[in-house]
C-alpha cells in the first residue's frame, strides 16, 4: 500500500522513526503541502529499423527513450544503438507509431514522429511502457501495472519521463485525513526529466551542468502559497522537484507566478524563500537530488 512506506523524520538532530500514515500527526492545521501534478508518459518504445541494401532487406531492433518534446511532433530521445540507424532512417513500432530519425546530439536522437497531439497520445499508450527508475528496471521488466503504479493519484498534465517518487507514497485515504487535519493542498507541474538519474561526475558541484526540466506555478497556485506564508502556516514541498519549481519561482524573494524551463541547482548554502520543510525520498549517491 502506498501509504505504509517508512518514513524518517529529521528536526534538526531529532531523528524519529514513522511511517508515511503518521503524518497527519506530524503535520499541523494550515500547513500546505505543495503536489507536484506532472503525469508521467510511457516513454520507453522498442522497435525496428528496415534498410534494403545490395544484399536484401535487413532489421535492426531499435530502443527508446523519450526524453523531451520539441516543436512540430518532434522529441528529443535516448536511441539505442545509436549506430545502428541513420539520419532519415525511420523506426517502426507497435500501434502503427513511426519515427524518422531527424538528426544527432550530443548521443542523442532528435525524433520526428508521424502523429501528433491525441493521436499520438493514444499510440504511445499502446505502444509505450512505463521509464522505472534504474534502481528498478535493473530488477525487472515494466509491466502493466506500473501504468497505475508508478504513477500518483493526483497525476494530471502529461510530459514527464520519470514520477515524482515521493508523491507515490500519497493515497486517498492518506489525503482525506490531511484535509481533515486542517492541511491544505496546492498543485503545481513540473515534468520530471531523465536528467534527475545523472550522477555528478565533477570534483566540485558548481562545476556541473545542471539539467533543465519544464515547469508552471499558476497564479493561483503562487497565490494560495503566498497566503499560507502571510497566516504564518508552513509550505511544504512533496518531492524535491515541487521545491524545486517554487523555488525557482521565488528566486525574487517572494512567490510569484513563473512559467518556462528551471535549471536551478539546490545543494548547501543554498538559500530558501518558500519551503519550510520537504519530504522526498532517499537519493542516488552522488545525484544532485542527494546534494539538495
Amino acid at each position: 500500500p502506498r501509504s505504509s512506506a517508512r518514513l524518517l523524520v529529521a528536526e534538526g538532530d531529532r531523528i524519529t522513526d514513522a511511517r508515511v500514515t503518521d503524518l497527519v500527526a506530524w503535520l499541523r492545521p494550515g500547513d500546505r503541502l505543495v503536489l507536484n501534478d506532472t503525469k508521467v508518459i510511457p516513454a520507453r518504445l522498442s522497435g525496428y529499423r528496415v534498410r534494403t541494401g545490395a544484399e536484401g532487406e535487413t532489421q535492426a531492433r531499435i530502443d527508446v527513450t523519450l526524453l523531451e518534446p520539441r516543436a512540430g511532433g518532434r522529441w528529443a530521445a535516448l536511441v539505442k544503438p545509436l549506430k545502428k540507424i541513420r539520419e532519415g532512417e525511420r523506426i517502426i513500432f507497435a500501434a502503427g507509431l513511426t519515427a524518422t530519425l531527424e538528426a544527432k546530439e550530443d548521443g542523442q536522437g532528435v525524433l520526428g514522429f508521424d502523429l501528433e497531439g491525441e493521436d499520438f497520445d493514444a499510440a504511445l499508450a499502446e505502444a509505450g511502457s512505463m521509464p522505472l527508475p534504474p534502481y528498478i528496471a535493473a530488477k525487472r521488466a515494466a509491466d502493466a501495472r506500473d501504468k497505475t503504479d508508478y504513477q500518483t493519484v493526483w497525476a494530471r498534465h502529461s510530459g514527464a519521463v520519470a514520477a515524482p517518487t515521493a508523491s507515490l507514497h500519497f493515497d486517498a485515504p492518506l489525503l482525506q485525513a490531511l484535509a481533515d487535519k486542517g492541511v491544505q493542498f496546492t498543485h503545481v507541474t513540473l515534468h520530471v526529466g531523465a536528467g534527475t538519474f545523472l550522477p555528478v561526475k565533477v570534483a566540485n558541484v558548481k562545476d556541473h551542468k545542471m539539467h533543465a526540466e519544464w515547469g508552471r506555478v499558476t497564479p493561483q497556485a503562487a497565490a494560495e502559497i503566498a497566503t499560507t506564508k502571510a497566516d504564518g502556516g508552513r509550505v511544504i514541498p512533496v518531492g524535491t522537484t515541487a521545491l524545486r519549481l517554487i523555488e525557482s519561482a521565488a528566486r525574487s524573494g517572494e512567490i510569484a507566478p513563473w512559467e518556462g524551463p528551471t535549471d536551478i541547482f539546490i545543494y548547501p548554502g543554498f538559500e530558501f524563500h518558500v519551503a519550510d520543510a520537504l519530504m522526498t525520498n532517499f537519493h542516488l549517491p552522488k545525484s544532485t537530488l542527494m546534494m539538495l
